[in-house]
């Protein structure tokens, strides 16, 4: 069994009209967990959204290990149901959930084939992943399958039951903290100023991550006594750690935000989503990607 939220993608279609875009764009970002997408390219998706492209969440596995007193499917049925409510709230066309068990995800030809069959349904332009490094060797393999079905996409006689793609799409890395054995480069930074509290309310919508598990990893039940009480100051707490990470701006990040949109209007920007782009894929043009990433300006060469 599987969840799939979406939303009816005329609607979309005539959002994109607006935007003068002749076709809307197909943007699919796979993390491992429900949530993992929401925290890495939650803002960047709801720009999108609102501009009338179709993106899609797809989380590897149902997340049923997440929690330090549920679990099974109960868990998972609950976190299919969070992952539909931030859907919602992101204004995404499309928040699928897999049945795969949380904490046991490999990079099996099984999980690779759901993931090539994923991409060529949703035919997409832009797939985003996890880096194959990381603390949690579910987000590790969930990275490493994304790399291994990049190529395979557009390969018929791989998953024959699923017209290949005619075309290969831009894969990118979402953003991560880690530093070996190199760290994340942003070579496309996107301004989430503008959606950052959609950003929240669909962190928000994780409930079972952000205020129970998530404090409970960081200190046991005496960290999640420390989770305020009401919806309202929940909501402001979480707050608070969600623009803590897309507030820091290194000296890497802030030339590549210059340079997507000036330097004047960067140094208003606040909150910013970093992505990487795969050496596997398409290799975009400057054209390229003024046309994947609409958001941004004509880049200024400086001498």
């Amino acid at each position: 069994m599987k969840n799939i939220y979406l939303i009816p993608i005329v609607l979309l279609m005539s959002a994109a009209m607006l935007f003068g875009q002749s076709k809307p764009l197909n943007i699919i970002a796979i993390g491992a967990h429900p949530d993992d997408c929401d925290s890495k390219f939650g803002g960047t998706a709801a720009l999108f959204a609102e501009m009338g492209h179709n993106v899609k969440f797809l989380a590897l596995t149902s997340g049923d290990a997440g929690h330090q007193s549920q679990g099974g499917g109960a868990l998972g049925n609950r976190r299919r149901e969070e992952a539909a409510e931030a859907g919602r709230r992101l204004g995404i066309a499309e928040y699928e959930t897999l049945d795969n068990h949380d904490g046991e995800l490999m990079p099996t030809l099984h999980v690779r084939h759901q993931v090539i069959r994923a991409i060529r349904n949703w035919d997409a332009d832009i797939v985003l992943g996890l880096r194959s490094n990381d603390y949690h060797p579910d987000h590790r393999n969930a990275g490493k399958v994304v790399m291994d079905a990049s190529y395979m996409v557009i390969v018929p006689n791989v998953c024959p039951d699923t017209p290949p793609l005619n075309k290969n799409p831009l894969f990118l890395y979402m953003q991560d903290r880690f530093q070996k054995p190199y760290p994340h480069t942003p070579d496309l930074v996107v301004a989430i100023d503008k959606v950052i509290e959609k950003k929240v309310d669909a962190m928000d919508a994780h409930y079972s991550q952000m205020y129970e598990w998530g404090p409970w990893t960081n200190g046991g039940d005496a960290s999640v006594a420390k989770v305020p009480k009401g919806d309202k100051a929940k909501r402001e707490w979480l707050s608070k750690r969600v623009k803590r990470n897309p507030g820091k701006m290194s000296p890497e990040r802030k030339a590549s935000l210059e340079k997507w949109y000036g330097e004047e209007e960067a140094k208003e920007i606040k909150y910013t989503e970093a992505f990487e782009i795969a050496e596997y894929g398409m290799q975009p043009s400057q054209a390229d990607l003024l046309k994947f990433f609409p958001m941004f300006k004509q880049p200024v060469n400086k001498p």
